[in-house]
């Protein structure tokens, strides 16, 4: 075999290997991101079925309320209303990667919390309705379910970020940009307006 022959079957032998090892590392990267996106994909549920929980209670204890409080309307109806539109804004669509969808549903959650914590300081001034066992189960349930909200988004926010890192870290980013349908930036849960701020406590 002369030394020409050698040194093409060399260079033919070294490209072959070159592309088995692009093409493994290619499909073990895009792998990597159906994993990781699935995990965020998985959460994002978890995070929606804890608003749903709390969206199923909604109807029981402002039903409680209004038994014992019937003249807070406004109130009772401002949370009504922040659950229809809860309802409104989640569509079947996929939120975690559409920047406006996902801040108009988490808006609207954030809504429907401030609208139940309201109830709920209204509640206070009625102690024959907190004295009620249906109505301190109710809160009970409540006070959980939004502990468990907090968690789930917490948790989503982490897998989204281990998913976003992957995608934007080489070799990723290149898989990432060839498949860019399959694999959009997933949106975080942001703080409140305002929650950076620390609360004034006056003693005076």
């Amino acid at each position: 075999m002369t030394s020409s022959r050698k040194t093409g079957l060399t260079v033919f032998i070294v490209a072959a290997l070159a592309v088995l090892f692009a093409g493994g590392t290619c499909v073990a990267t895009y792998n990597n991101l159906v994993t990781l996106g699935q995990k965020a994909d998985a959460q994002w549920a978890q995070v929606e079925n804890a608003y749903q929980r709390r969206a199923d209670l909604i109807p029981n204890l402002v039903a409680t309320v209004k038994g014992a409080a019937a003249h807070e309307r406004e109130t009772l109806t401002a949370v009504t209303e922040a659950r229809s539109r809860v309802g409104q804004v989640s569509g079947r669509e996929d939120l975690t990667t559409n920047p406006d969808a996902f801040a108009k549903y988490a808006g609207a959650q954030d809504r429907l919390g401030s609208a139940l914590s309201r109830l709920l300081v209204v509640a206070e001034a009625y102690p024959q309705l907190r004295a009620t066992e249906n109505f301190r189960d109710l809160q009970a349930q409540l006070e959980g379910t939004e502990n468990r909200i907090t968690v789930e988004r917490m948790r989503y926010n982490e897998a989204a970020r281990d998913f976003e890192t992957a995608r934007s870290t080489f070799p990723s980013s290149l898989v990432a940009s060839v498949f860019s349908g399959k694999f959009a930036p997933k949106q975080y849960f942001a703080g409140k307006p305002g929650s950076e701020v620390a609360p004034k406590v006056d003693f005076k």
